[in-house]
């Protein structure tokens, strides 16, 4: 399906052009395709009327990651094509775990986790995808009632061991130095093979989009569906985005996971994620991550080569995710924190009281009297082990009161902007305290 080249602004404020190019054109350009069950990548049935299809989460955590954005893109890709979403919720699945990639049993989580877990996921699709509509499912509902017996027959029946003993994880897991397996874990993949099939007899979905970690389990899901119904379902799995610069896996920096939940990476350092991405693999990530069209980012790559040190694509590409993920407000507060912890904007300007109150959640910040020493202040926020080490860092030249190196021993009258200033130890933004007049 192609449309007329149309710019549109979504309800979260997002650009994105109605797309021109078919769907396994955009999918091929963007750089989703890994591996599908459909012949010839789909082009008939993807590029024909709309079809169902679903994507699934589990709660395994009470936000989802950038590794789990990477497959919702694909899924807003199939959405603005015309297809039909239904969005799962794995309360049943994440009751057990996915034990795939896993070395080790997983520890189950409680019902009340799960059920926490759930809303804030369900709460994080709505932001995602709130400029479409789709239907959101929870296999729990179709799990709660289901007889042990019954399963076994209707379901187990059609599964046969020889797949699921051939799975990597699971001979891994049962080989001489494996640590073992348990029956839960190693029936997930029925599990979520039942899943396939409910929403292919239930709601016509034949489709099922995942990760490139999820093809198997995906897989047995279409074997299920033949076997029991004599259907036909499909699967269509994205890459593992892989950082170019380090060979690692994607979305991981020195504090751990990038969580697209504020609480857990707030948005700065969301935003901060995104415009410290490597050149090398920048134009990948515009593709994947965002909905700007080829001549935008082609425009945006030009740019960047006449002038690296700009990083105008790793800025737009921050303003488009953390818009996404966050909405306009939170994206312009974390463009601007960053403008201020990177010396491009003074804190002079700076009265707003949520943008102060996010820039003291992302750096120490203490409160001095006027003619305060600078090297008690360098000890309060963390930036010196002692006054003797302040000293000496001054002496050094490596401190800096709003970008300025200073070897004064006391602040003055002058450094402050509205009652604040930002010290700063050495060239690294994360180096610096708010300091803040009673």
């Amino acid at each position: 399906m192609t449309g007329l080249q149309l710019s549109l602004r979504t309800a979260a404020g997002l650009r994105y052009t109605i797309p021109s190019m078919t769907l396994t054109e955009e999918l091929t350009w963007r750089g989703f395709v890994n591996q599908t069950t459909f012949t010839d990548g789909g082009s008939r049935e993807l590029n024909g009327k709309p079809i169902k299809f679903y994507w699934g989460v589990d709660p395994s955590a009470d936000s989802m990651t950038i590794g789990n954005l990477a497959a919702a893109m694909l899924v807003r890709q199939f959405m603005m094509h015309g297809h039909q979403a239904t969005l799962l919720i794995g309360g049943a699945t994440g009751l057990i775990g996915d034990p795939d990639g896993k070395n080790q049993e997983r520890d189950l989580q409680s019902m009340e986790t799960i059920n926490h877990n759930k809303e804030k996921i369900i709460a994080q699709y709505r932001q995602l995808f709130s400029d479409f509509q789709f239907e959101l499912v929870d296999n729990y509902d179709w799990f709660k009632g289901l007889e042990y017996l019954d399963f076994l027959r209707d379901i187990g029946k059609h599964v046969p061991l020889t797949q699921m003993l051939g799975r990597e994880f699971v001979r891994s897991r049962i080989s001489e130095d494996g640590a073992g397996i348990s029956y839960a874990e190693f029936s997930y993949v029925l599990i979520q093979a039942y899943d396939f099939l409910r929403l292919y007899e239930d709601r016509q979905v034949i489709l099922q989009l995942c990760g490139s970690d999820q093809w198997g389990n995906s897989v047995a899901g279409v074997d299920l569906i033949r076997r029991k119904t004599g259907g036909e379902a499909h699967v269509y799995s994205t890459p593992l985005i892989v950082n170019k610069s380090t060979g690692q896996k994607f979305g991981k920096s020195e504090a751990g996971a990038i969580w697209l939940d504020p609480a857990k990476t707030t948005p700065t350092q969301f935003y901060q994620f995104w415009i410290n991405l490597d050149d090398e693999g920048v134009e990948d990530y515009l593709k994947i991550f965002t909905l700007l069209d080829k001549p935008t980012i082609d425009e945006l790559m030009t740019r960047q080569h006449q002038d690296p040190g700009a990083r105008v694509a790793q800025t737009r590409l921050a303003e488009e995710v953390t818009r996404l993920v966050h909405g306009e407000e939170l994206m312009k507060r974390a463009s601007t924190i960053t403008a201020i912890l990177t010396g491009k904007t003074s804190l002079e300007h700076i009265e707003d009281e949520a943008l102060l109150k996010d820039l003291r959640a992302e750096i120490p910040y203490v409160q001095v009297s006027g003619d305060s020493e600078v090297a008690e202040a360098l000890v309060s926020g963390g930036l010196a082990t002692s006054k003797t080490a302040a000293r000496q860092l001054l002496m050094d030249n490596a401190i800096s009161i709003n970008g300025q190196k200073t070897k004064h021993e006391k602040f003055e009258s002058s450094d402050f902007h509205n009652g604040r200033l930002l010290l700063r130890r050495g060239k690294a933004f994360k180096d610096s305290i708010l300091v803040e007049l009673h």
